[in-house]
């Protein structure tokens, strides 16, 4: 099984950088990275650049201009840039523990995608974080993020949580699994049946409503969110627009009640069929 990593970023190079170390340390290094780059300007391609080199990763950036929030758009150019046959979809701002790649391996079942969740950090945190803190794992330690002032919570079980415990509280979580953009997985050719992203969507429901096209198609969605574990690094949300969350809700309410498998905004069969699509880096 060929595995590729997609990323989605724009113009968060710090913390893209932060995230990148973390696939630098993961425990399965049988991947590549496909970076769903949503118009960033120079200071993301240099750094991308400069730690293709350092980190040993294989890296692809895909890139286009910046044209407003078209984080649908560049998901699906990646996806037609990658060259595994089996995605693995997280964040610029998400920094994975060291067997995230080997847990979604793992688990990944023909029929199936797995949905992940995340461990959100606190802004000065995630400021303070430390390439070396990424390679060490302490940053998905909860005794040291306690000392760095993370309240204890519910949420942190996921952090506590081994294989065994995370097993058996993904069977009895009461969080439905859906497909979630900072941390899900799903066979290529899956993914291309349902068309993609829809790139009519904005921020706001984007990952979910693919996710219900995919159960629609007959792929049941299983709960890892206690298995494969990212934390979320904290920052603006500019990009949120009322008009798109509303529009985005009456996509996603017609994808559900007409049960709809594809969508005719996003990856179309030529696209799929075609030879794969030149990107930068």
């Amino acid at each position: 099984m060929r595995i590729s990593v997609i990323l989605s970023t724009y113009n968060s190079p710090d913390w893209l950088e932060k995230c990148l170390w973390g696939y630098a340390a993961q425990s399965e290094r049988d991947f590549e990275i496909a970076i769903a780059d949503d118009g960033s300007g120079e200071e993301t391609r240099t750094r991308i650049e400069c730690l293709r080199r350092a980190s040993g990763l294989n890296l692809v950036h895909v890139w286009h201009e910046d044209r407003g929030f078209r984080k649908c758009t560049i998901l699906n150019r990646a996806i037609l840039a990658a060259r595994g046959d089996y995605l693995i979809f997280s964040d610029g701002d998400c920094i994975p523990r060291r067997d995230f790649v080997s847990v979604h391996a793992r688990l990944a079942r023909h029929g199936s995608f797995l949905s992940g969740g995340l461990f959100r950090l606190p802004l000065e945190l995630s400021r303070r974080i430390s390439k070396e803190d990424i390679l060490a794992g302490r940053v998905v330690d909860p005794a040291w993020l306690r000392g760095e002032g993370v309240s204890l919570r519910p949420k942190m079980l996921k952090l506590w949580a081994g294989p065994g415990w995370g097993e058996w509280l993904d069977r009895w979580t009461p969080t439905r699994p859906t497909w979630n953009g900072h941390n899900a997985s799903g066979w290529k050719e899956d993914l291309l049946a349902v068309g993609g992203f829809d790139e009519r969507m904005e921020w706001g429901g984007e990952d979910r409503e693919m996710g219900e096209r995919l159960i629609h198609l007959g792929i049941r969605p299983v709960q890892i969110r206690h298995r494969a574990v990212c934390v979320h690094l904290d920052h603006s949300r500019g990009y949120v627009r009322q008009e798109a969350l509303a529009r985005n809700r009456e996509i996603w309410r017609e994808t559900l009640r007409a049960r709809r498998v594809r969508t005719d905004y996003g990856i179309g069969p030529a696209d799929a069929s075609a030879p794969p699509i030149a990107a930068a880096g």
